[in-house]
């Protein structure tokens, strides 16, 4: 099918909640991809932080189809080996104890702030304070949690019980944290879809620190940050603490939907049976997926390569004289261009073969954690001629 032919039923069949570029894959290779009329790209997106090992992985691939080959998906009523090897793997790379699992980062988010509320029943306290310009899904109560008024007015009403912090900002919080109706808080160290913004690890051991001081959960969406996005298996490892609770998605899979929360030794026992669930949570076909990802990205060697491709970006991107800085962890990237709108650039980028994205006015990279240097030089000498 042609791509004409792709965007003329798109347009008349799907629901127009996406402004799309005029791309349509066809096929893929680790970083490059081919459109369906052959056309080659480099792509500095993975499916927004998604395919972490790449396009078509071949242990990947294999992981996903001998289990599709047994079975492809079976009631929650039910134990599952792949489901429970993956738990396991998960705790021991986290360091908590107990993994949900969903089908999205806002799903995993919503256990998350269901585990603070039922934590929070022993002092009647039902607010999660979260930070101004966070991001933590589409759903109407992620939304509210959502730290940005241009997502909160076009659904109106929304969840109550969100207080919005300033992030990096200890004393905001301390106030915050005042009320005894708080029960947790809830942040990115990385404001992914805010802009790229890190916390600093010193704002990061202080909300760890204030947060058991008030008998409070510390909660880290690592939807976006997680699985080796950062250079470590979760970012917070980074600033050397340890949540009471953690969601990731996206990047888990490998390119199929999963999302999880994963519960600390405080709350590993809040749930009872009915008080949460998911029909294609714990999707054996998936959690092979994600058996395969976390097995690798959770090597020493692996995460440290992340580390210097992630280094190697910085340093060949603010070589170019039309950037004005590059902010970020590792291969979670945001870079601001001089007197260029982010979107032009991403238009022109995919127009000469260079899938990109953006962050509010920032240029945000996202690659594929097994990207090649050969790949990283190629893509950033396209993202160089569109910026010039």
């Amino acid at each position: 099918m042609s791509f004409e032919a792709i965007k003329k039923q798109e347009q008349e069949y799907i629901l127009h909640s996406y402004g799309r570029v005029d791309v349509a894959l066809s096929h893929g290779k680790n970083a490059e991809a081919w459109d369906v009329e052959g056309k080659h790209y480099y792509d500095f997106t993975s499916g927004i932080g998604v395919n972490a090992l790449g396009y078509s992985d071949e242990g990947w691939v294999k992981a996903v189809t001998e289990q599709a080959g047994k079975i492809q998906h079976m009631s929650n009523y039910y134990y599952c080996d792949k489901n429970t090897q993956l738990a396991e793997l998960l705790a021991k790379n986290s360091g908590l104890c107990r993994s949900f699992f969903c089908n999205s980062g806002a799903e995993a988010n919503e256990c998350a702030i269901k585990i603070a509320r039922k934590y929070g029943e022993k002092k009647h306290a039902y607010k999660v304070i979260t930070l101004e310009n966070s991001f933590h899904g589409r759903t109407l109560t992620t939304l509210a949690a959502t730290g940005q008024d241009g997502f909160h007015q076009l659904f109106t009403p929304l969840t109550e019980g969100f207080v919005y912090a300033k992030g990096n900002d200890v004393e905001d919080l301390k106030a915050k944290l005042a009320d005894p109706e708080v029960c947790a808080v809830l942040l990115e160290s990385v404001q992914g879809e805010g802009g790229v913004v890190p916390m600093e690890e010193d704002y990061l051991k202080a909300v760890r620190e204030l947060c058991t001081e008030h008998d409070v959960l510390m909660m880290l969406d690592e939807v976006q940050t997680g699985i080796g996005r950062t250079g470590y298996f979760f970012s917070y490892q980074r600033a050397g603490i340890l949540p009471d609770v953690v969601t990731a998605a996206k990047g888990l899979g490998g390119g199929l939907p999963i999302g999880v929360c994963i519960a600390g030794e405080k709350v590993k026992d809040v749930f009872a049976p009915g008080m949460n669930g998911s029909t294609f949570g714990a999707n054996p076909v998936v959690c092979a997926g994600a058996v395969e990802v976390v097995s690798r990205v959770s090597k020493p060697e692996f995460l440290k390569e992340v580390q210097e491709k992630g280094e190697y970006f910085k340093e060949q991107l603010l070589k170019m004289p039309n950037v004005e800085f590059v902010r970020g962890r590792s291969m979670m990237i945001g870079v601001k261009v001089k007197d260029k709108d982010a979107h032009d650039v991403l238009n022109a980028c995919a127009k000469a073969g260079l899938l990109i994205l953006t962050a509010k006015d920032l240029v945000r990279f996202l690659p594929p954690l097994t990207i090649t240097k050969e790949e990283i030089d190629a893509g950033l000498a396209i993202f160089a001629e569109q910026i010039k």
